[in-house]
C-alpha cells in the first residue's frame, strides 16, 4: 500500500511538472462609444448616424492563447481569437459560418522562426498599423478609405486570411520578414474533387511583408497577390505598400503609400497615400491623419479625402478615454466612402461628411 502512496505521488509531481510547461491566456478588448455623422447624400437629402458601435479604437474580441514547451527551444503554439459586437449582441457564435474568427491557427516557434497553419494575419495588418497615427482604427482614413477600396494591404478583415500557411523569421538586427500562402481551395462548376481540384491556384493568395525597427525608426515593405480571383474575371489582383514612422519622442511622424493593380475586366486601379503624427503629453495623446485614396478604374476615376483629429487619455494601461473627428469628401466619380462603422452610411460621391465620436476602450 505503501509503495502505491510513493508511485502516486511521483505521477502527481511529474504530471504538475509537465503542466507547469504549458502556459494558456485568455485575453480581450472590449471597445464601444457613441458616433455622430452626416453628409449629403447627393441629391437625395442628408445622410445621418446617430448611435453606439463597437470596436472604434480597436475591435472588441475574446481571444485564447498558449504555447508548451517541446525541448530544445522547440515550442507549440495556437491562437483562438473571435470578434464582438458590444452594440447589437453579435460575434463569437453568430457568424454565417458559425464564428466570427479574428485568427484562428496553430504551429511551432523556435530558433527558425514560427511557422503556423490556420486563419491569421497577412504581413499588410501589422504592417499598415505600425505606421498609422491612429493604429489602424475603424475611423482612421488611411483604415476605411483601403478598406472600402477593396485592398487587403489595410489594418480590417481583409488582411486576415483562411486556409493559411505562413512563416515568421527570428529578429534578426531589427530585421524580421514574413511570408504567407492561402490556398483558395476552389472547385469549378463540375463540383469535381479530383482533377477539377485548382486550390493552388483559383482564388490563393500570397504575400511577402519586411519590417525593421532600430530605436526610434521603423520602415515596413508589402507584396500581395491574389491570384486567379474568380468573382472578378479570373485575374490576378497585385498590391504593394510601404511605410515607415520615426519617434522624436515630443511627436512621432508617419507615412505610408500602396498602390493595387486590378488586372480583372471589373477594374479596380487605385493608390492610397497617408501622413499622421501622434503628440504625446502625460497620460494623453494628440493624434492627426490624412489620407487620399485616388481611383483609375474607368468609371470609377476620381479621389476620396479624408482627415481625422483624436485624443486619448490613457487612465491606465488597459482603460483608455478617447474622441475623435472625421472629415471625408468624395469626388462624383469616386466611391461613397464613410467612416461609420467601416461602411459608407453617411457618405456620397461628390459630397462631404462629418462625424463625431467618443468612446472608452478596455484591455484584459
Amino acid at each position: 500500500m505503501q509503495k502505491k502512496l510513493i508511485a502516486l505521488a511521483v505521477a502527481s509531481l511529474a504530471s504538475g511538472a509537465a503542466f507547469a510547461q504549458t502556459n494558456v491566456t485568455m485575453y480581450g478588448i472590449a471597445d464601444a462609444g457613441y458616433v455622430y455623422s452626416q453628409g449629403d447624400a447627393a441629391g437625395s437629402g442628408t445622410n445621418k448616424f446617430s448611435g453606439v458601435q463597437s470596436g472604434l479604437l480597436s475591435g472588441s474580441r475574446l481571444g485564447f492563447k498558449g504555447e508548451e514547451a517541446l525541448g530544445n527551444g522547440l515550442k507549440a503554439i495556437f491562437t483562438l481569437e473571435y470578434s464582438l459586437n458590444l452594440d447589437n449582441n453579435t460575434g463569437v457564435g453568430s457568424g454565417s459560418g458559425g464564428l466570427f474568427a479574428r485568427q484562428q491557427f496553430v504551429g511551432l516557434s523556435g530558433a527558425f522562426g514560427t511557422a503556423a497553419l490556420g486563419r491569421q494575419y497577412a504581413p499588410a495588418y501589422l504592417a499598415t498599423a505600425n505606421n498609422d497615427a491612429f493604429g489602424g482604427a475603424l475611423f482612421a482614413p488611411q483604415s476605411y478609405l483601403s478598406q472600402q477600396a477593396g485592398n487587403t494591404i489595410t489594418p480590417n478583415s481583409g488582411a486576415r486570411w483562411d486556409n493559411a500557411m505562413t512563416y515568421t523569421s527570428p529578429n534578426w538586427g531589427g530585421f524580421t520578414g514574413k511570408a504567407i500562402y492561402s490556398f483558395g481551395e476552389t472547385q469549378d462548376a463540375a463540383g469535381g474533387f479530383n482533377d477539377n481540384f485548382v486550390s493552388t491556384s483559383d482564388n490563393g493568395r500570397w504575400g511577402l511583408g519586411a519590417n525593421f525597427a532600430a530605436g526610434a525608426f521603423n520602415v515596413d515593405g508589402v507584396y500581395q497577390v491574389r491570384q486567379n480571383v474568380t468573382a472578378f474575371g479570373g485575374n490576378d489582383i497585385n498590391e504593394w505598400y510601404v511605410g515607415g514612422s520615426f519617434d522624436l519622442k515630443f511627436v512621432k511622424l508617419m507615412a505610408s503609400y500602396q498602390d493595387q493593380n486590378d488586372k480583372n475586366v471589373t477594374n479596380n486601379d487605385n493608390s492610397t497615400w497617408s501622413l499622421g503624427a501622434v503628440i504625446p503629453f502625460g497620460n494623453s495623446n494628440i493624434h492627426v491623419g490624412y489620407a487620399q485614396t485616388d481611383y483609375d478604374a474607368g468609371v470609377i476615376d476620381g479621389k476620396s479625402d479624408s482627415f481625422a483629429l483624436a485624443y486619448t487619455y490613457n487612465f491606465s494601461k488597459r482603460t483608455t478615454l478617447y474622441a475623435g473627428y472625421v472629415w471625408g469628401s468624395n469626388d462624383r466619380d469616386s466611391r461613397p466612402t464613410g467612416p461609420v462603422a467601416g461602411l459608407s452610411l453617411t457618405g456620397a460621391r461628390g459630397e462631404d461628411s462629418n462625424t463625431f465620436l467618443a468612446g472608452v476602450r478596455h484591455s484584459f
